[in-house]
């Protein structure tokens, strides 16, 4: 055999064996960008201990901050994606995502550590819809709800990842190295995307800034007023002129986007009962979630006591939970309905919830398993009928925008989760400290350190301050998971799904 007959020969047995491997590789990248929400929750104690001292404000700002412009940017930069090449736009966001990284491992002070996560937050945006674009492109259009459920359950597995991962590093090292991790796990996947992903295709697509700087402003101002609100009082003036500064840029980015040639995002998209029902239900279900999340490490580590290994591992119901269910929830969804399958997720989503709230110090951690396994089933039941919904609503040219909406739901909602139970447990867990410790009410670190400089019981009551609060904040979540589970079901028999669909494909 001539050479030129074996270069001939070569890439097609290279092709098909990059192709396998892309959809592996794919939910890499996802697990990566969303294992860093759950990591940094995980790190909230030692941060709130060290030498940047952040406010409990602040340390909401620190986990939203990434969540948000990770959201907002989703859908331009799935749109981008469809027009510049989804390769480019996996490999460019992999780039700054460690970039980000590195600046947040370098932070001197909280406001470099704001700017670190805003850059790594811009990355993730780029990652995400480039992920599922790509894997919908190596894969048998038969064979595609199938990868869009696998995909969604590596990004709800991915904030147990990122507890086991992040506790494995804040056990022996500190905080820094948990940002200094991630950069060198996005570098190790940039090189194996160069190596093994397909150049990806190429769309019609038009960016339309103007419509991103509006969207991510109105959230911006929105989440303001949400972490604000208890720190500076619900009717002080920053914060009402935050909840009013939301309304009017959300206004104006609804009259802009109506009126665009080329939106960011067609508002009249959403006269599709599928459409509506999945993006909000998607956003409901990771508001639930990354609530958990944001509380979790910080109930295992100040009241039970554990270290942050410990803690990492403690959350491996959730895997089980999403694992175990996901994989089977389309082919329920098909038999028995969206309708029964998303509502029924939802509920016992909110079921989880409330059992959670029932904890406090004295909880076993069997018991407090069981719980986490309740609510990861409804996880398990409602996300991946719900992504599948939204992905039929829009026609396959529109891939980047359907991901980049798919996603984006799940990062909005996920911020605000943690911004309404960060604003519950705050204010909740202020108003229950003992008199003595009134001046740490700030931050629950701080509270639960100088409690043990006062001795045993001090310690007991700040304990019993913050689970009271946790318990508070579990039973709002609860509460809004039924209002959405009330919501979205009106959006979700099989006759309007099958006519979103047909227009879709129109």
């Amino acid at each position: 055999m001539t050479i030129d007959a074996v270069r001939a020969a070569a890439p097609p047995d290279r092709g098909r064996a990059a192709r396998r491997a892309v959809p592996p590789l794919m939910s890499a990248c996802v697990v990566l960008v969303v294992a860093m929400v759950a990591a940094i929750n995980l790190s909230i104690p030692r941060l709130s201990a060290s030498g940047l001292h952040p406010s409990a404000t602040g340390l909401l700002w620190i986990v939203d901050s990434y969540v948000l412009v990770f959201g907002c940017l989703l859908i331009p930069a799935g749109a981008a994606g469809d027009r510049f090449g989804r390769k480019g736009a996996l490999l460019a966001g992999l780039g700054v995502f460690a970039a980000g990284c590195l600046l947040s491992a370098a932070a001197p002070a909280v406001a470099v550590l704001l700017a670190g996560r805003l850059v790594t937050g811009v990355g993730a945006a780029l990652i995400m819809p480039a992920t599922l674009s790509l894997l919908m492109q190596v894969t048998e259009p038969a064979r595609r709800p199938q990868a869009i459920a696998v995909w969604t359950a590596a990004t709800g597995v991915a904030g147990a990842v990122g507890n086991l991962a992040g506790g494995a590093v804040l056990e022996w090292l500190p905080w820094q190295c948990l940002f200094l991790a991630g950069a060198l796990a996005a570098g190790a996947l940039a090189a194996l995307t160069a190596w093994l992903a397909p150049a990806g295709e190429r769309h019609r697509a038009d960016l339309d800034v103007p419509g991103a700087a509006l969207l991510t402003a109105a959230l911006f101002a929105l989440l303001f007023g949400i972490i604000e609100g208890s720190e500076r009082g619900w009717t002080s003036a920053p914060v009402v002129g935050g909840f009013a500064g939301a309304a009017v840029l959300l206004a104006v980015f609804a009259v802009h986007a109506m009126r665009a040639a080329h939106p960011l995002l067609d508002p009249r998209l959403f006269v599709r009962a599928s459409l509506r029902s999945g993006v909000l239900g998607i956003g409901a279900a990771f508001f639930c979630l990354f609530a958990l999340f944001f509380v979790n490490a910080q109930y295992l580590q100040y009241a039970k006591g554990y270290s942050p290994l410990v803690t990492g591992v403690a959350v491996a119901p959730v895997v089980v939970g999403m694992i175990a269910v996901s994989r089977r929830s389309v082919g329920l969804a098909r038999r028995f309905g969206n309708r029964a399958v998303i509502t029924s997720g939802l509920l016992v989503l909110a079921c989880g919830l409330g059992l959670l709230s029932l904890a406090d110090a004295g909880t076993p951690y069997p018991l407090y398993a069981v719980d986490l396994l309740v609510m990861s089933v409804g996880m398990g039941l409602c996300v991946p009928p719900l992504s599948v919904g939204v992905m039929s609503a829009l026609p396959p040219g529109r891939a980047g925008l359907g991901s980049g909406l798919n996603s984006a739901a799940r990062e909005i909602g996920s911020a605000l989760g943690v911004a309404v139970l960060g604003t519950v447990l705050t204010g909740r867990f202020a108003g229950a400290l003992p008199p003595a410790l009134a001046g740490h009410a700030h931050s629950a670190g701080e509270a639960i350190a100088a409690a043990d400089a006062s001795g045993a019981g001090t310690h007991a009551q700040v304990v019993s301050a913050f689970t009271g609060a946790m318990s508070a904040g579990f039973r709002v979540v609860a509460l809004i998971a039924c209002a959405a589970a009330l919501l979205v079901a009106p959006g979700l028999s099989r006759a309007d799904r099958a006519k979103g669909a047909g227009r879709a494909d129109q």
